[in-house]
């Protein structure tokens, strides 16, 4: 990645070494980003299993809002 993707992308760019630092998005299904998670260190990384039960929560409150309707 160069500086300009992280531009791009809103992402923190370390000058140091000349990298990108971690930037992890979830996004519905027309693009919005619906979390960002930025981190400068090993820890602070979306967890696959955590984030596949907030897609599964957030698809079953979108299911029960539109059968409320």
């Amino acid at each position: 990645m160069s500086k300009d993707d992280g531009d791009a992308l809103g992402s923190w760019w370390e000058e140091k070494r000349q990298i990108i630092q971690p930037s992890e998005f979830l996004l519905s299904g027309s693009g919005k980003v619906m979390i960002s998670m930025y981190s400068n260190g090993p820890i602070g990384r979306m967890d696959p299993e955590e984030s596949l039960s907030l897609v599964r929560y957030l698809n079953e409150q979108r299911a029960k809002a539109k059968a409320a309707q």
